[in-house]
């Protein structure tokens, strides 16, 4: 009988670097992204597990030796490995995402009392999971501002996910009961633009110099209503996999973090969604 013969791209090659890889203590790294990468390929997973049982002991023992050998005379093809396996991952979570942008769509796209800026009534919607806390959700805002000047048909969805402090979620408590007063934007820009960490009691004073009504915002932060807007945006974040902050999505496509050309590419979606249409929005 013939031996299975091994190539380059096949399910055996990276078994068997990865048991290199392993001998030579490095296992720990890759296992966890060598094991996201192929968790979505059963049939290859399957047919891979019969080659490697088509060789003898003796004939394994031989390829982990030059597989060792040659890893040790090229240790460059790890880094190769890895950031193969760190693409493919990439690749599965975006996949995923679309999958839980639809399914979650009603919620994050068309809800009409949502809190938000820009056109209320506009033609795409950006969407932004964040945190008062988060010193990127505070760079991250000079360029949201900047989409909803240049872009006067934009809606922007903003959802509270207070997931850094206990503070954090006593500022966004503050700033959802703003929206009952119609001042949701201004104490929400003031908030992020605040120096230092915010709690309740600073984020009550932001409020308080924006001229709002102290007294109301105190009744209405521990509303039945601002608790079940938390807690709402907490379960989709969790079912989407977003446990980060700042974190945009407009139609299927995502930003997580806020990159210094977040402008650019929030401003190249919309335009892009516009002229294509969105499935999803």
């Amino acid at each position: 009988m013939n031996p299975t013969k091994l190539t380059p791209g096949s399910f055996a090659t990276r078994g068997l670097l990865v048991a290199a890889v392993a001998f030579l203590g490095g296992a720990a790294a890759f296992g966890g992204l060598f094991d996201r990468a192929t968790a979505q390929a059963p049939v290859e997973k399957a047919a891979s597990a019969k080659a490697i049982e088509a060789f003898s002991k003796q004939q394994k023992a031989g390829i982990e030796a030059i597989v060792r050998e040659y890893l040790l005379a090229n240790p460059e093809i790890l880094f190769e490995v890895q950031n193969l396996l760190e693409k493919r991952a990439e690749e599965m979570q975006a996949e995923r995402m679309k999958t839980a942008i639809k399914s979650n769509a009603e919620e994050l796209y068309r809800r009409t009392d949502a809190p938000m800026a820009g056109d209320p009534d506009g033609d795409v919607t950006v969407v932004e999971f964040f945190d008062y806390n988060c010193g990127f959700c505070k760079r991250g805002l000079s360029q949201l501002s900047k989409l909803i000047d240049n872009d006067k048909k934009v809606r922007v969805v903003l959802k509270e996910l207070p997931i850094l402090s206990q503070g954090s979620e006593e500022a966004s408590r503050i700033a959802l009961a703003a929206k009952k007063q119609g001042k949701y934007w201004e104490v929400h820009s003031a908030l992020l633009n605040h120096r230092g960490a915010l709690d309740g009691n600073s984020a009550m004073r932001v409020a308080g110099k924006l001229g709002l009504d102290v007294e109301k915002l105190n009744r209405d932060k521990d509303s039945k209503e601002v608790t079940a807007e938390i807690e709402k945006v907490r379960e989709i974040a969790q079912k989407m996999g977003i446990n980060g902050t700042p974190h945009f999505l407009v139609g299927d496509r995502t930003i997580p973090g806020a990159p210094e050309n977040l402008y650019e590419q929030l401003a190249g979606h919309v335009k892009d969604l516009r002229e294509n249409g969105c499935e999803v929005c």
